[in-house]
């Protein structure tokens, strides 16, 4: 039996350098219609190349948001 993974929300600030190498890698396997995985604060997560793709923008209290989302369903 599969454990059920907790709901998580986790923001976490990268360095210039850090971001560029992750931004370039996530472009490469988009563009070769490959999973993109990735580790995030501590989990490993794979993104499947049929992963829906969006930009999103926000604007609230003089602050400004721009966040390039990739979204899928688990698998069972």
């Amino acid at each position: 039996m599969k454990k059920k993974k907790a709901e998580r929300d986790v923001e976490k600030t990268v360095t210039r350098e850090a971001f560029v190498r992750k931004l370039r890698r996530l472009a490469d396997d988009v563009e070769a219609g490959r999973p993109f995985r990735i580790q995030v604060a501590g989990e490993k997560l794979t993104a499947p190349a049929s992963a829906e793709i969006s930009i999103e923008h926000e604007r609230e209290g003089g602050v400004e948001e721009l966040e390039f989302q990739l979204r899928w369903k688990k698998r069972r």
